[in-house]
């Protein structure tokens, strides 16, 4: 904020890259603030405001080009009104040539972790992101790929007995209520779910099948192969 509120402070620049906060628009982010009763998107005074300040710095230093990044669920959330007022300032208030897209990051890691993407010129260029050609998902790697040797993966990522048969009770549970929490399990020839910064908890959202019965999470190392 002590940018947007000086932008001079910035050095001149062509391109300006962002990734402003997205846990007011996520749908885990938004689905624990409601069960906070705390506000989410613009009302999240602390996260959610800090596209206006991405904002302003554009309108300072007005660059060729910019390209802003946030997670799938902001073009969904507030059933489509905190997009379209992104939409808004970009295109009407800044005057910008703005392109969107979701793009999964499944052709180049196994891993399938969607994200949009919003590409804007301050002159007209004809560039389409939505026509731009990415590779195959199909194609990408899968997950055998990032995996250290078995006989080299330290036991102690090998889930314990008890927090093993917690997520395989607790997936029972939920999936006779109707819904999907629980454990997930991969294989080398799988690509997995989005690894979350929650990930150091427990593991459950992307576990290692492995020899043994029991699986194992993921090591740091792996981790840091799995987003590239």
């Amino acid at each position: 904020r002590e940018y947007s509120q000086d932008p001079s402070r910035i050095p001149e620049h062509d391109v300006l890259l962002a990734g402003f906060p997205c846990q007011p628009f996520s749908i885990a982010g938004v689905s624990k603030k409601n069960s906070l009763g705390r506000p989410h998107g613009f009302l999240c005074d602390t996260q959610g405001t800090l596209f206006f300040d991405t904002a302003r710095i554009i309108q300072y230093h007005r660059p060729a080009a910019f390209l802003l990044e946030n997670v799938k669920n902001l073009e969904r959330h507030d059933r489509g009104r905190t997009f379209a007022t992104i939409m808004n300032v970009l295109e009407n208030e800044l005057g910008y040539h703005v392109t969107k897209r979701v793009i999964s990051s499944q052709p180049w890691v196994p891993q399938k972790r969607e994200r949009i993407f919003i590409v804007g010129f301050r002159e007209h260029t004809g560039f389409d992101l939505e026509r731009l050609e990415l590779p195959a998902p199909e194609k990408g790697p899968k997950l055998g790929s990032i995996l250290e040797p078995h006989d080299e993966v330290d036991p102690k990522y090998t889930l314990s007995p008890k927090l093993w048969q917690y997520l395989q009770d607790y997936k029972v549970k939920h999936s006779k209520k109707g819904n999907g929490f629980g454990y997930s399990l991969f294989g080398p020839d799988d690509v997995t779910r989005t690894l979350s910064a929650r990930y150091h908890k427990d593991g459950s959202e992307i576990l290692v099948a492995q020899p043994g019965g029991r699986p194992r999470r993921l090591t740091p190392r792996e981790c840091a192969r799995l987003m590239g």
